[in-house]
C-alpha cells in the first residue's frame, strides 16, 4: 500500500499537467480561462487522464495476454506530445479537439505497432540515447514552463504577464519542491511536487492570484459524479495532427525502452528480457489511448513514466 501511494503521488501532478497546459493554450484553462464557458472541459480532460492512466497501469503490471511488461511501470500523460498539441489548439477553444483526438487515435495505433519491432533494435538504444531523449523532452518544455510561471498563455500581452506577483508564486513552488526533494525523506521526498503545488495554491489564495469565488464557481460548475461521455468532441481528420502524433510516437517508444531497462536493472539487478521489451511494453503504453479511442473517450496521449 505505501508503495502504491508513492506511485500515485509521484505520477499525479505530471499526469494531469499536460491536459492543463493544452486547455490553457486553447483558452479554457485555469486562471484567466476559468471564466470561459468551456472551462468544464478541462475538468473532463483531467478526469480522463487519471482514469486511463489507471487502466494502462493495470495493463502494464498485471498484463493481458501478450500485452503488458508485467513490471511496476506506471504509464501517464506524455509531455513529449505537447509541441504537437499546443499549436493545434492555441487560442481556438474546444473546436480543434476533434482533430487533436483523431490524431491521438491514429497515433495510438501506430505507437502500438512499434512494439512489434522496437525490441529488435534495443541494441541501438543504450542508456546514453534514451537519457538524451528524456533530456530533450525536458528542454522542449522549458519555454512552456516559463510562460506559465509568468502568468500563463492567456495572459500574454496583459500587465499581469511577467508580474512580480506571478514570479513570486513560481519561486515559492520551486523552493518548496526542491527543498523537500533534497532534504526530506521517503514519502515527503516522493510527493515533493504535489506538496509544492499545494503550497503554491495556498500562496495564490493569500495573495489574491486565485480567489475563493473562482474556486467556488468552478466547484459549482462541476458535477459530483459523472460518467465518461463517448464521442464528446467528435473526430475530424487533420493531416498535420496525424503526421505529428505518428512521428512523435518514436520518442516515447525510446523512453519506454529506457524505463523498462532502468526498472529491471535498478530493481532486480538484471537486464530486461526480450519478452519484457519486445512487443509488450509498447502496446501497453499506448493501451491507454487504444481503449480510450475505441470507446471514443478522449484523453491526451501517454507513455511510461520514471515514477
Amino acid at each position: 500500500m505505501p508503495l502504491g501511494i508513492q506511485h500515485v503521488l509521484a505520477i499525479f501532478v505530471s499526469n494531469v499537467t499536460p491536459a492543463i497546459i493544452v486547455a490553457g493554450a486553447a483558452g479554457f484553462g485555469f486562471g484567466f480561462g476559468s471564466n470561459s464557458p468551456d472551462f468544464p472541459e478541462l475538468l473532463y480532460l483531467i478526469q480522463m487522464s487519471m482514469l486511463f492512466a489507471g487502466i494502462a497501469t493495470l495493463f502494464q503490471t498485471i498484463g493481458f495476454g501478450p500485452v503488458g511488461a508485467r513490471l511496476p511501470i506506471v504509464p501517464g500523460t506524455s509531455f513529449a506530445f505537447l509541441p504537437i498539441m499546443v499549436p493545434l489548439v492555441a487560442g481556438k477553444g474546444v473546436d480543434p479537439l476533434a482533430a487533436l483526438f483523431c490524431g491521438v487515435v491514429i497515433g495510438g495505433v501506430f505507437h502500438a505497432c512499434t512494439g512489434t519491432f522496437i525490441g529488435r533494435i534495443r541494441f541501438a538504444l543504450p542508456p546514453l540515447v534514451t537519457g538524451l531523449v528524456v533530456t530533450m523532452i525536458g528542454l522542449a518544455l522549458v519555454r512552456v514552463g516559463i510562460q506559465y510561471a509568468a502568468g500563463g498563455v492567456p495572459a500574454i500581452g496583459t500587465p499581469e504577464y511577467g508580474s512580480l506577483l506571478n514570479w513570486s508564486a513560481a519561486m515559492v513552488v520551486i523552493a518548496v519542491t526542491l527543498g523537500l526533494k533534497f532534504f526530506a525523506r521517503e514519502m515527503l521526498a516522493v510527493s515533493a511536487v504535489l506538496i509544492g503545488l499545494l503550497v503554491g495554491y495556498v500562496y495564490a489564495l493569500f495573495t489574491g492570484i486565485l480567489t475563493i469565488e473562482a474556486v467556488t464557481t468552478s466547484w459549482e460548475r462541476s458535477a459530483a459524479f459523472a460518467l465518461p461521455q463517448p464521442f464528446r468532441y467528435g473526430f475530424e481528420f487533420s493531416a498535420a495532427a496525424v503526421i505529428g502524433f505518428c512521428l512523435m510516437a518514436f520518442v516515447p517508444a525510446i523512453e519506454t525502452v529506457g524505463d523498462v531497462s532502468g526498472i529491471t536493472k535498478g530493481g532486480a539487478g538484471r537486464e530486461a528480457t526480450d519478452e519484457e521489451s519486445r512487443g509488450r511494453p509498447m502496446p501497453a503504453a499506448s493501451a491507454r489511448r487504444r481503449p480510450a479511442c475505441s470507446a471514443a473517450f478522449p484523453t491526451p496521449p501517454s507513455a511510461t513514466t520514471s515514477a
